[in-house]
């Protein structure tokens, strides 16, 4: 809107200008405006999460406790797998879990973000994007009570971490930007076709079996280790694993690339399907 200095009496002092792109360009403003909602949101669903359950919050450590035994005695004691260096299965197998646990419950909670909206979608404008990427927030809080009981767990076995700690946080990004972007996909064909809140635990099951979780990927035969890598949870898990448990867990570098490449290419094209779908998100809703 620009101010004009020669209309006549009466006439407004301002015109309307319209620019093309214009709109995209606000819309990336105004996540950073609707900050607050983010904020309000992402409580909400941390503090309704476990409201009305028998054990609350416990079930964040009961969950991935249980995983770990179940792994550690089918993989670790009766497929007998083998584990890395020095390090303890069960350690490994937690490790694993991490990133997965929190991949998983993001998955799941993002999927379902814009159902469980349809009020405020549809009667309230703010920028979409913020209400898959808020429901991811309480599954972060999981993550951080899981790696309270790593901490535990590796006190209790006299395994300390080395140097590579202090990448952790990157992997931990990496981490929320393919939760993000698998969540924010799912999110979008949840809205427009009802049926596919099926398909979702299915996706996850399954994904269970073909990462790393319950196993180190060195296990993999050398000529399928790139091929195995378009999972872009395994370069997570590696990188977790390397982080935490130091050098005895290395990473396929060829690998670890390939899986970032598949998680920017995913957070690209589900951002750009999800701004497209955006504008009929409520009629479909």
């Amino acid at each position: 809107m620009k101010k004009t200095g020669n209309q006549p009496s009466g006439e407004s002092d301002f015109e309307l200008i319209i620019e093309p792109g214009m709109s995209r360009k606000a819309y990336w403003k105004d996540l950073w405006r609707y900050r607050e909602l983010f904020y309000i949101l992402a409580w909400r669903d941390i503090a309704v999460r476990y409201k009305q359950t028998v054990v609350g919050a416990a079930w964040s450590i009961i969950r991935p406790l249980l995983t770990m035994v179940v792994f550690s005695v089918v993989f670790g004691m009766i497929a007998k797998l083998p584990s890395v260096g020095n390090v303890p299965y069960p350690i490994l197998v937690f490790v694993g879990l991490l990133p997965w646990q929190f991949f998983s419950n993001s998955l799941s909670e993002a999927s379902n973000s814009l159902i469980l909206n349809t009020n405020l979608i549809s009667k309230v404008y703010c920028p979409r994007l913020i209400i898959p990427a808020s429901s991811i927030i309480s599954s972060f809080a999981d993550l951080l009570i899981s790696m309270a009981i790593l901490v535990i767990l590796m006190i209790y076995y006299r395994f300390l971490p080395g140097w590579q700690i202090v990448f952790l946080p990157l992997f931990l990004l990496l981490a929320f930007l393919v939760s993000f972007g698998a969540g924010l996909y799912t999110a979008t064909l949840n809205a427009k076709y009802r049926d596919f809140r099926h398909i979702v635990p299915f996706i996850i099951q399954a994904g269970l079996y073909i990462s790393p979780v319950g196993f180190s990927s060195t296990i993999i035969p050398d000529k399928w280790r790139l091929l195995y890598s378009l999972n872009p949870m395994v370069g997570v898990i590696d990188g977790f694993r390397w982080s935490i448990l130091g050098d005895v867990s290395k990473i396929y570098l060829p690998g670890f690339f390939i899986s970032v490449g598949v998680i920017l290419l995913l957070l690209y094209f589900s951002v750009r399907y999800f701004r497209k779908m955006e504008k009929m998100m409520a009629d479909y809703i």
